[in-house]
């Protein structure tokens, strides 16, 4: 089994996007500078960070290197002043600085807390102590420094004691922001901006990672801090994230605003995120996907690291050799022959064989992701204990690989195959003809019998990879997947943080214009098929549960009629799973509406129950 978390160890060859981000980071004309480092999740985008950070620590000019992780900061009252915080406190910790940086590092860290009453404490704390503080209750002020995280109380008490007092508290009460809060921010930058000068570092470099796995609202508050550090010499910022999900939180932001939301990429809503990604972000770099022969590098290099013990180190060194002189070749089986002992060697043989007869289609099965093949090669690496233990006879693990690369991708055309297997003694004569008519390429027999979900380019490659499976008995094989057939496919996966936010999106749509937009824009043709059972994973759940709800009803409705992949198999299935008599009849007429776009909506007619509102609603 492989472990899930990042790590400095570079088996992608990312060593060099590291190199790269540091060699920019050393050009003191480009500082300060804001890089984001993007890419999916999963994609290596932290295990970059992390070997990035280890090159910055090897420059001998001076540079301190701060590391965070965003995610820490999300149970605070405030993730702006908490990262202000920890970067100030740094200094202040920090045994290299002497004691006069120590000293304004600890005045800066009393801005920071000022920071924290101006902003949440307005309306959920500051309101309250103010008032009761106007008619005495100076008794609440302990409670304002417990409810900000141990503040030095004092700061609130010289607010409420000085010569403008009663305007201060005036601006309070109105939940106005005080002239002084833009002043402050001044002086912070002024401050801080003194306090590198002082320190006599070169440059200060702040690596942000897990931007994505925050809330919106923090996600925005990260920004917000980092934006104080904009043109503050020598400083360089390096945030890690999903840009999709950094996007969704600045429209969450101006949603909240109430601009108006627009899909159009021209929209005034579409401008102001990238106007204000453009101005924080001045050099954005977006992580490749790996091709087939890094992916095939990487399993090798995953199975040695698991099977070979103190001698891998040996390996990697010699892979990291390999890498220097080819940059697009396979690191594979053969590579490891003068590596390793002859006994060792024979061990990998069958593992790494099998990995590179499929590599074809893992990569594009499962887009290339390091995280998903890593999660892919944990539970391949679990069924095939569980075969063992089980004492099944006869049981090849390069079909039970080849149908797992079906699972994760195409979810849909996994369980169609497990249903005609079911009834055929596990040798369904419909996967014969697949496999005969993919051999000739016959996409539009494939197409018009069978679906144009079989007639894509990774179908057809999945179809004629070997091993076939045809004349196969596939009935162990499902036995072995039980676990996910008894639930969603995509269960033994986390769902990604941004097709939760996509999820949402949906459901609050507010109209059939934007629903539809929504769909053609970010869902139709743009998810991968894993992002997209994960997201008919939560609109199904939510409709088993709420089957009275029209607005889930209508987003499938509206998947069906604009022909997104699966949708009707899908809505099929809920169907026949749920209370018809909890559906609402009031959305028969978009059902009609989406037969009038996609004929073959009209399926679904007769799935309803007979007795049901929506049934006589639709055939009356």
């Amino acid at each position: 089994m492989w472990s899930d978390n990042e790590t400095s160890e570079d088996l992608l060859g990312f060593k060099v996007h590291a190199e790269l981000i540091t060699e920019v980071i050393k050009d003191d004309l480009l500082l300060p500078i804001t890089i984001g480092v993007f890419g999916d999740w999963g994609s290596g985008k932290s295990s970059i960070l992390k070997i990035t950070k280890e090159e910055l620590d090897k420059l001998e000019d001076e540079t301190f290197v701060l590391y965070f992780n965003g995610w820490l900061f999300e149970g605070y009252d405030d993730a702006k002043a908490a990262l202000l915080e920890s970067i100030v406190k740094a200094f202040e910790d920090n045994e290299r600085f002497v004691p006069e940086v120590k000293i304004k590092a600890r005045k800066l860290l009393k801005s920071v807390d000022w920071m924290r009453v101006l902003g949440l404490g307005f309306k959920n704390v500051a309101l309250p102590i103010a008032s009761a503080y106007s008619t005495g209750g100076t008794s609440l002020i302990p409670y304002l420094a417990n409810k900000l995280g141990g503040l030095d109380s004092s700061i609130i008490l010289e607010k409420l004691k000085g010569e403008d007092s009663e305007n201060f508290l005036k601006s309070i009460i109105k939940d106005e922001e005080p002239e002084e809060k833009s002043m402050l921010v001044r002086e912070f930058r002024d401050g801080f901006s003194e306090l590198i000068r002082d320190s006599k570092i070169k440059k200060l470099v702040v690596i942000i990672d897990d931007l994505d796995r925050c809330t919106p609202e923090r996600i925005i508050e990260n920004l917000e801090a980092i934006k104080l550090f904009l043109n503050v010499e020598k400083t360089a910022f390096i945030i890690g994230a999903d840009p999709r999900i950094v996007r969704h939180a600045i429209e969450y932001r101006y949603k909240t605003d109430r601009i108006e939301l627009s899909d159009d990429p021209n929209s005034r809503n579409k401008r102001i995120v990238n106007d204000y990604l453009e101005k924080l972000i001045q050099v954005p770099y977006n992580l490749p996907r790996l091709s087939d022969n890094e992916v095939e590098t990487y399993m090798t290099l995953l199975f040695c690291k698991k099977e070979l013990g103190d001698d891998f180190q040996k390996v990697l060194s010699n892979f990291y050799t390999y890498r220097e002189g080819n940059r697009y070749g396979t690191y594979g089986f053969g590579d490891l022959k003068n590596v390793i002992n002859e006994a060792k060697y024979e061990k990998l043989r069958g593992s790494i064989t099998l990995i590179a007869s499929l590599s074809s289609i893992i990569t594009e099965g499962l887009n290339g992701n390091p995280r998903q093949i890593k999660r892919f090669l944990n539970t391949f690496t679990l069924r095939n204990r569980l075969v063992k233990i089980a004492k099944i006879n006869d049981f090849r693990i390069d079909i039970l690989a080849k149908l797992m690369v079906l699972e994760y991708s195409v979810p849909g055309l996994f369980r169609k195959i497990y249903e005609w297997q079911v009834s055929q003694q596990g040798e369904p004569k419909e996967l014969q003809e697949l496999e005969e008519l993919s051999e000739k390429s016959n996409i539009e027999i494939l197409r018009t019998k069978y679906s144009a979900d079989w007639a894509t380019s990774k179908m057809l490659m999945w179809l004629k990879t070997e091993p076939k499976l045809s004349e196969v008995d596939l009935r162990d094989y499902f036995w072995i997947s039980r676990d996910q057939l008894s639930g969603t496919i995509s269960g033994a996966s986390l769902i990604p943080a941004h097709i939760r936010l996509l999820f949402k999106k949906l459901i609050t749509h507010g109209s059939g214009k934007i629903l539809s937009n929504t769909i053609n824009t970010e869902i139709k043709d743009k998810l991968s098929p894993v992002d997209l059972e994960s997201l008919y994973t939560l609109l199904v759940k939510e409709l088993s549960k709420h089957p009275e709800k029209t607005n889930v009803h209508k987003i499938f409705i509206e998947f069906m009629s604009l022909d997104v992949q699966e949708s009707i198999e899908y809505y099929s299935r809920l169907i026949k799973n749920v209370d018809n008599s909890k559906i609402p009849f009031s959305i028969g007429n978009q059902i009609k509406l989406a037969i009038k776009n996609n004929s073959n909506v009209e399926i679904i007619l007769n799935l309803f129950d007979k007795d049901s509102k929506i049934y006589k609603q639709l055939n009356q």
